[in-house]
């Protein structure tokens, strides 16, 4: 509840439409793409009246609202090496918290939030303008900010081939521009911001397409930059992470429009259903574990089911402060969720 109050003062301030606070009850949404269904999270037996008493109903809690661990993984990563990167975390959630855990693939960014704040998923990582609108209309709260290539920071680009005639952002008017999620800071929030500060009209984006100096298509980011190599775009807004080789380099046969740093890292968010204690306990666990939950399903270091971070630190609304300000920049509500 603290971290709600101090959100509440922050975007007051800020003056977000729309932005409500992180903790409490959930606002469940409508629409979600999950497959799953909420389990019922408590089991009610009522005493035998007597004489002399009344039925008295009494709550039995369910661990983790159904009785397992549910941990949402955002599609960032095609789903079979995305469920051999989070193996690790699974066994470790089950070891640790003495329930059963799995692993739920998401369809989208809102589709985590809206099954967190459902309460049929409990853990999810997620990017940093998803956790800021989701901690905004009560579908999450942020416990963890992940560390990944030596920086608690990193960078959203607006990349284009190496022989295109784009030379810098006005070029892409009237051009087609691939985007990751709608909710993606490095792949739609920040290279929108980057458009629109160098004086292209982005309408109502990222939610209506209608009105832009461009033609925009969201997907993924790994989806967006296949768009760019397949020649189907002139550009890619995305993270700066999807564009790199084994080597940490720009791959072959593209450039750099622009370029956006010092994006906090994504964080690791739970859903506003679970207790207190279950919160704590799934935060300890993660702060905790050891060197081997980052090695995948194989248990090997630099192997390609290493997870993408290497550490956890613990985080709060305020450490995605500057997401929220570049949201406020583009008028964004939190109706993006819903839309």
């Amino acid at each position: 509840m603290t971290q709600r109050r101090k959100l509440l003062k922050v975007l007051g301030a800020a003056g977000v439409t729309g932005l409500a606070g992180c903790a409490g009850g959930s606002s469940g949404g409508s629409g979600s793409t999950s497959t799953e269904t909420a389990a019922d999270d408590t089991a009610t037996a009522t005493a035998t009246p007597t004489e002399t008493d009344t039925p008295t109903p009494t709550q039995t809690e369910v661990p983790y609202n159904d009785g397992r661990l549910t941990f949402y993984m955002s599609p960032s990563e095609p789903q079979q090496l995305m469920e051999a990167q989070y193996q690790p975390v699974k066994s470790l959630f089950e070891e640790e918290l003495g329930v059963p855990a799995r692993l739920q693939y998401a369809a989208g960014y809102s589709a985590a939030l809206q099954s967190l704040a459902s309460g049929t998923g409990d853990v999810g990582e997620t990017g940093p303008f998803a956790a800021a609108l989701g901690v905004a209309n009560d579908r999450c709260e942020i416990i963890l900010q992940r560390y990944g290539y030596g920086s608690w920071t990193y960078s959203s680009v607006v990349v284009t081939q190496e022989d295109s005639d784009v030379e810098s952002l006005t070029d892409l008017e009237g051009e087609r521009v691939a985007f990751a999620d709608r909710l993606s800071a490095s792949g739609a929030l920040y290279p929108l911001y980057m458009m629109k500060q160098a004086g292209l009209a982005i309408g109502d984006l990222p939610t209506d397409t209608g009105s832009a100096d461009f033609t925009p298509q969201f997907s993924s980011h790994a989806e967006a930059f296949a768009a760019l190599e397949r020649g189907q775009v002139a550009a890619a807004g995305v993270g700066k992470f999807i564009t790199l080789d084994d080597n940490r380099e720009l791959r072959d046969g593209f450039r750099y429009v622009e370029t956006e740093d010092g994006i906090p890292r994504a964080p690791v968010i739970v859903s506003p259903e679970l207790s207190d204690d279950e919160q704590q306990a799934v935060t300890e666990t993660l702060l905790e574990a050891s060197e081997s939950m980052y090695l995948g399903e194989d248990g090997e270091a630099d192997t390609d089911d290493d997870l993408w971070f290497s550490d956890v630190r613990e985080a709060s609304n305020e450490t995605y402060q500057p997401v929220v300000e570049v949201a406020n920049e583009l008028g964004i509500t939190t109706e993006l969720l819903d839309g």
